[in-house]
């Protein structure tokens, strides 16, 4: 009686494992396409228009993926720009980490009653030197690899763009003529939900760089728009992400002697621009277009980063809003689609805020 059950279960966790297995040896290939893939569901709704309007399909394309680089461009750009402008702050660096590493020279010598020669080399590393080469190659392979990414997510995402129609009709040939409606409302829900939520995001980021570039110039420290964009940006890895860019500019108030009220200014803004963020610009422009249980959106942010690094931690959100619609629509799954879902579902639209959240 108890023999079919547990040969099921055996069966979806060999499954599983295999998944995941894959997931990870794969990940090279992978991390491209899905990224590819969430940016032409970003830009899927304005493609379409440029092709109600008459555009061709390749060259709507063409025009999507050209915007979206565009924007990245500017956005580096503003960081190069105020980058080159560092040199004073990475010399004062040089002289604050020179300090460091004298005051830990003699700590270690005068607590462990070595020589100062050996103080040093336990400080800075007796093969430091030799090992500059290989740190060097290895920067340079990381940048070319990150280069490398990005050239194919924007190609992958031109191509789906392109070839989404033909893609459908091969996802509508896989299942039978009574399940082509449910298939054809699973990816548009899809879309919708990938668009809802990237969109919002942006928009969160576009946000999230104006308040933090004010609140910087208030507090008074140098560079106040980099640190901006740095924080803003870094949004999209979540939870980690802003406090990441939180600590590089309390690194950076301190380079700048600018003592503990700078840095205390510092993490006001930051607690003041969370506090805006969370109660005001993410019910407001993100809203529920995710409609995940918390619980479950902290482990696939978890989970995201042990199988794919950041990359899994960017994706997994969209990933799971996915994941829960599948469930949703298909009959079996749809216990789980509840169980990934939040409790009270989506409000209906009466307050002021929720006023201001449909008109965004």
């Amino acid at each position: 009686m108890y023999l079919p059950k547990l040969t099921k279960a055996v069966l979806v966790l060999l499954f599983l494992f295999l998944l995941i297995g894959g997931v990870v040896l794969a990940k090279e290939f992978l991390i491209p396409v899905a990224f590819g893939m969430l940016l032409a569901m970003l830009l899927l709704k304005k493609v379409t228009w440029l092709e109600t309007k008459g555009c061709p399909r390749w060259l709507s394309a063409l025009i999507g993926v050209l915007m979206v680089v565009l924007l990245v461009a500017g956005v580096i750009f503003l960081l190069g720009w105020q980058i080159t402008d560092l040199d004073e702050e990475i010399s004062q660096f040089n002289r604050k980490f020179a300090e460091i590493q004298r005051n830990m020279r003699q700590f270690v010598r005068h607590s462990l009653g070595i020589s100062y020669r050996e103080a040093d080399d336990m400080v800075k590393g007796a093969a430091q030197k030799e090992k500059a080469p290989e740190i060097a190659a290895g920067i340079i392979a990381f940048v070319g690899g990150i280069f490398t990414n990005c050239i194919l997510i924007v190609v992958y995402a031109f191509l789906f763009m392109f070839s989404r129609k033909h893609l459908k009709k091969f996802v509508l040939k896989l299942v039978p003529e009574n399940n082509k409606s449910n298939v054809d409302l699973i990816m548009k829900d899809s879309v919708d939900v990938s668009y809802g939520y990237i969109a919002g995001l942006t928009k969160m980021i576009v946000c999230l760089w104006i308040m933090y570039a004010i609140g910087f110039t208030i507090v008074g420290i140098k560079h106040a728009v980099m640190f901006a964009l740095i924080c803003g940006t870094l949004e999209i890895v979540p939870f980690v992400g802003n406090l990441t860019g939180t600590a590089l500019t309390i690194i950076m108030a301190i380079i700048q002697d600018g003592g503990m009220g700078m840095v205390i200014g510092i993490v006001s803004v930051y607690a003041v621009v969370q506090f805006i963020q969370t109660y005001i610009l993410e019910p407001m422009i993100v809203g529920t277009e995710v409609n995940i249980n918390p619980l479950f959106t902290i482990i696939a942010i978890v989970l995201g980063e042990i199988l794919w690094g950041i990359p899994g931690m960017i994706l997994a959100i969209p990933v799971l809003g996915i994941t829960k619609i599948l469930c949703d629509n298909i009959e079996e799954l749809k216990p789980y689609g509840f169980l990934l879902g939040q409790e009270n579902g989506k409000k209906k639209q009466t307050g002021l805020l929720d006023k201001l959240k449909k008109r965004f």
